[in-house]
Parts: C-alpha cells; sequence; structure tokens
C-alpha cells in the first residue's frame, strides 16, 4: 500500500513535469562559440527528422550522420550538465553550436579520420555512446561533450541516437525502441573505420546497455569473435538491465572484449523504480547489483559507486555526475596514456593508492580516502 501511494505520487510529479517543459526542440547559436569551448559531437540516429532540422522521438529505418558542435561554458564545473531548451545562455549552459548533416558513412570516417589526427598516435580512440531512457537528441549530446571534456578522453566521439520518446512517460515505448534500434548500431559499428592505431570505445549508460548488448549478440551470431575483435572496450554505466538476461547475452560473446566494464549503484532509484514497474521488486537489476555471485563467473569488471551517490547530481549516473568519480578516472586516463594503454587495468581506478609499473619505471598517485571505491573483477579472467 505505501508503494501504490509513492508511485502514485510520483507518477503526478512526472506528468506535471512533463507538461511544463517543451523537451522537442534546441535552437542552434552558432555565436555561443564565441563564449564556450567548442565540442565536436559525431551522431547517428535513426530518428525520424523533423521540418525544424532536428530529430523527434518517431522511429526510422533510415541511419542518419551528423556533426554537431556543443559550446561547453566557461563556468562549467565538473559533473554539472546546465542547459536550457529555448533560449540557452551560453555564459552559464551548454548550447548547440552547429548541426550539419553527413553524407554518408564515408564522409563520417573522413571527418573522425580528421579529428583523431589531433591528438598523439596511441590517443586516437572513438568513442561511442549510446544514451539511456527518456533522452532527447539534443541532451545526448550535452551529456557526451560533458563526460568526455570532464574525464578529457582524447579521439573522438560518436553519439547513437535511438529514437528514445524523451517523456519520462515513456517507459514502454523506449523498451520496444530499443529492440527496433539494433540494426542502426550494428550498422554504424561494422562500418566505423577507427585506423590500425586507433580503437572503438562502447560506452552506455542505463536502458542503453540493454541496446549495446543485444546489438553484440546478434553481431555475435552473424560474425562469432567479431565484438572482442573489433572494440577496444565496453562500458556498461548503470545499465537497466535484468541480470538474467545479460547472462544468457554475454554466453553468445567469445570471447568477450577487454576490458569490459559495469559500472554499478546500490543507492540508484531509477532501477529500484525500473524493478517495481516491471513486477520484479525481488531483483535486482545489473545497475544495482547487490550480490557478485550472479556474475562472478564472467569476465566482467563491477566498479561500485554507491558510496558517491549522495553527493553526485544524479543518482543514476554517479559515474558522469559525480566530481569525486570523475576526477578519479581522470587521473588514472592521463597515467594510463603517459605510459601503455593496457598498462592500467580498471581495478586500479579506485584504490586510494594508484600505481602504474612499466619496466623499471613507476608512477604513483595518491588519493584522499573519501575518493575510494570498490573495484570487483569476475574470476575468470
Amino acid at each position: 500500500m505505501r508503494f501504490s501511494r509513492v508511485l502514485s505520487r510520483l507518477c503526478i510529479v512526472l506528468i506535471v513535469a512533463a507538461g511544463c517543459t517543451d523537451r522537442s526542440f534546441t535552437p542552434t547559436v552558432p555565436d555561443a562559440l564565441e563564449i564556450g569551448k567548442a565540442k565536436t559531437i559525431f551522431g547517428a540516429t535513426t530518428r525520424e527528422p523533423l521540418p525544424n532540422g532536428t530529430f523527434g522521438p518517431e522511429r526510422s529505418d533510415t541511419l542518419r550522420l551528423l556533426e554537431l558542435t556543443v559550446s561547453i561554458p566557461p563556468t562549467h564545473s565538473p559533473g554539472q550538465l546546465d542547459f536550457a531548451y529555448a533560449e540557452p545562455n551560453p555564459e552559464t549552459q551548454f548550447t548547440m553550436a552547429g548541426r550539419k548533416r553527413l553524407d554518408g558513412m564515408a564522409e563520417l570516417n573522413r571527418r573522425i579520420a580528421q579529428e583523431l589526427s589531433a591528438y598523439p598516435v596511441g590517443e586516437r580512440d572513438i568513442t561511442v555512446f549510446v544514451h539511456g531512457f527518456n533522452s532527447t537528441q539534443a541532451e545526448t549530446a550535452f551529456r557526451a561533450a560533458q563526460l568526455t571534456n570532464d574525464i578529457d578522453i582524447p579521439g573522438a566521439t560518436i553519439i547513437y541516437s535511438w529514437p528514445s520518446q524523451g517523456n519520462p512517460l515513456g517507459y514502454a515505448y523506449d523498451g520496444d525502441s530499443v529492440l527496433f534500434a539494433r540494426d542502426g548500431l550494428e550498422q554504424l559499428l561494422r562500418n566505423l573505420k577507427p585506423g590500425v592505431s586507433n580503437r572503438v570505445v562502447l560506452v552506455a549508460h542505463s536502458m542503453g546497455s540493454q541496446l549495446v548488448m543485444e546489438t553484440m549478440r546478434q553481431m555475435e551470431i552473424k560474425t562469432p569473435g567479431w565484438s572482442s575483435k573489433n572494440l577496444g572496450a565496453v562500458i556498461l554505466m548503470s545499465p537497466d538491465l535484468d541480470v538474467e538476461v545479460f547472462r544468457s547475452q554475454m554466453r553468445r560473446i567469445d570471447p568477450v572484449p577487454q576490458p569490459f566494464v559495469v559500472m554499478v549503484s546500490r543507492k540508484d532509484n531509477v532501477l529500484n523504480l525500473s524493478q517495481r514497474l516491471r513486477g520484479t521488486h525481488n531483483r535486482g537489476r545489473l545497475g544495482n547489483l547487490k550480490s557478485l555471485d550472479d556474475v562472478s563467473e564472467l569476465p566482467i569488471e563491477v566498479v561500485d559507486t554507491t558510496a558517491y551517490a549522495d553527493t553526485a547530481e544524479s543518482g543514476h549516473f554517479v559515474a558522469a555526475t559525480s566530481p569525486a568519480v570523475l576526477s578519479i578516472l581522470n587521473s588514472a586516463r592521463q597515467t594510463a596514456a603517459a605510459f601503455d594503454r593496457e598498462a592500467l587495468s580498471i581495478q586500479r581506478l579506485f584504490p586510494g593508492r594508484l600505481v602504474v609499473d612499466k619496466e623499471d619505471n613507476a608512477v604513483e598517485i595518491t588519493l584522499s580516502e573519501n575518493y575510494q571505491a570498490n573495484v570487483y573483477r569476475g574470476e575468470d579472467r
């Protein structure tokens, strides 16, 4: 009875919130680049285009490619994502400064190669970011710009924008859209040309993790071993995914790309609500995993960010909105870049003392006790 009352109140709040803000259009403000820092975000989408040049929640069989320019405000602090829909303020808010259609995969790969050429060899990664439930295309571009900026991720960033309704009451629609969007993501991944010295890092948040896992599974059925051969890393953040379903998907992926990282929080209230909406309140989602026994035999690394949930801007996206976690990830990435990308395991990201050895050299970063979290590793490695 208590849960029913809470859920009813939550639904009322969501309905009111959904009615108060028009999220369907975010204007393009080129002059924002005179104020903010420019960040290029490439896009691939199976959303249906709208007359105003943006992309809405309807589904399209055509994969369309874009180049977006996001202006990051000079007042930005790590973990924050401030933006407006109708009238953005470039001084304090993320702003869309440019939108451009790309003419097919050849042009996308050419522009990515140009973007990567600005980075040293060994730092020319392509990060493909797959958003979660209740997201618009502009919001996804802003989040990708914020996350890659705050961790200082080198290389090129691509968002795969699947047709989420962008509505807090659109959970069922988004769940169907995830299944619809598998072929588009496969088309993007199969046709990316990272180059011999580069790698593709696949990052997903929330419901987007279901999309990533389903796409990898269908690609493995067609081309066994594709994922391990072509993906340099897979990272699932707060995955809204049934654990048993995840285990069945993993059985199709052999060998599993490494590193394969799952970031969880036991204080993720969005996933707690997801359990109840699905009638599985006694069974956790992968993103709020409570027992490692359920995944202990899988070749994955589970990062527990529960300790940071209370201070993060979003308890459902701690990895992107906790300044402490972002600081750790950024320090670890820079240390790895100074030596060998493979020298730094995700297992070493969160201890209070971070040590990387390379032949006779060593670098040590000492973090405060407040910057500690738990990292668990599957036994079958």
